[in-house]
């Protein structure tokens, strides 16, 4: 099977032939339609998510796809079930790690992988969703969305009518400002250095687009950072309100440190907070089939986010997109997904 291969941190990905081993015990094989693309694996071609000591490996982590073969113990799937591939554990078995032939050596993968024609995935990875359901959709709904719906749901406490700020309005950004106009939070503003980004923001539901945090002229209830960067997260506490709630989806490099300005301001109100989220919480066999439902009755936007679209021999012109920032969610057809 063909697949795109990270050899070497920070050079592109090599589209290789590759074998995938005899399933193991809670090991589901699927055929791969369609992956996302993510700005956190940005960070694993830079090396900033793991040791090189891991290369070669598969890459991605949302996709969607149909089951070809189910190893021992699985029973959450069956052959031919299209299902949601996402990153978070679901239900089911937890496998060993996948494993796949690259000439003639064995090499490890996650326990989730979708830049390939097929992916050896862990059962607790995969989750059923209805036929008809779109391969973007479902995708989408292996990181992009869920993330996006579950820190707003689960992890930001965010009341009716509070200001929310969002920092990065790359795929998970602008699902961020779609589920924050679903959950009635006013103002709220978009915050990018491309202004390429500001159509795309508007169309999902932000009230303001500026170019850095510092240009909001008020104090803001809820501020959620999608890039990672020390001095950006840094600006973004200065800008909060009393009792306000800064949470970090994008991931610093490892070693970084980001500056608490006016330390003393932590508590003011009820306290301000800054925390981490790992996937927004989200309860992939509880939430995916929710979220389903919002799309197909037209309240939940993923069409409007899917800007571009690659085969996996492209994969490398699409990651020089994704590096551009001037797309929401890029899409590999692998499959013929679409």
């Amino acid at each position: 099977m063909k697949a795109a291969v990270l050899e070497e941190i920070d050079a592109p990905l090599a589209i290789r032939e590759v074998k995938p081993t005899q399933l193991k015990i809670g090991q589901v094989l699927v055929k791969v339609l369609v992956s996302g693309l993510c700005g956190a694996q940005l960070h694993e071609i830079r090396g900033h998510k793991g040791n090189a000591r891991f290369l070669p490996h598969l890459m991605g982590h949302e996709g969607c796809g149909i089951v070809e073969e189910v190893g021992l113990g699985v029973n959450t799937v069956k052959v031919g079930d299209k299902v949601v591939m996402h990153w978070r554990p679901g239900s089911g078995f937890e496998s060993p790690f996948p494993e796949y032939i690259l000439d003639d050596q064995i090499i490890s993968s996650g326990k989730v992988t979708t830049l390939s024609e097929y992916s050896i995935v862990s059962e607790n990875r995969v989750t059923t969703i209805p036929p008809e359901t779109s391969p973007v959709l479902a995708a989408m709904l292996g990181c992009s969305l869920t993330t996006a719906l579950g820190i707003i749901d689960n992890e930001c406490d965010l009341k009716f009518g509070e200001s929310v700020a969002i920092v990065g309005c790359g795929g998970v950004g602008l699902n961020l400002i779609q589920a924050a106009r679903m959950k009635s939070a006013s103002p709220i503003y978009a915050v990018d250095i491309n202004e390429n980004m500001s159509i795309l923001s508007t169309m999902m539901g932000a009230d303001s687009f500026v170019y850095n945090v510092s240009d909001i002229l008020h104090k803001v209830d809820v501020i959620i950072d999608t890039t990672g960067v020390p001095p950006v997260i840094s600006s973004a506490y200065n800008k909060l309100a009393p009792s306000g709630r800064l949470i970090l989806v994008g991931q610093p490099r490892p070693g970084a440190e980001v500056e608490i300005p006016n330390a003393v301001s932590m508590f003011d109100g009820t306290g301000k907070s800054v925390r981490a989220t790992q996937g927004g919480g989200t309860d992939p066999e509880k939430d995916i089939p929710r979220y389903i439902a919002l799309a197909n009755r037209g309240l939940l936007d993923y069409e409007s986010l899917h800007t571009n679209t690659f085969t996996l021999d492209e994969v490398n012109d699409a990651f020089d997109l994704l590096r551009s920032g001037d797309a929401g969610r890029i899409m590999i057809n692998i499959g013929e997904g679409e």
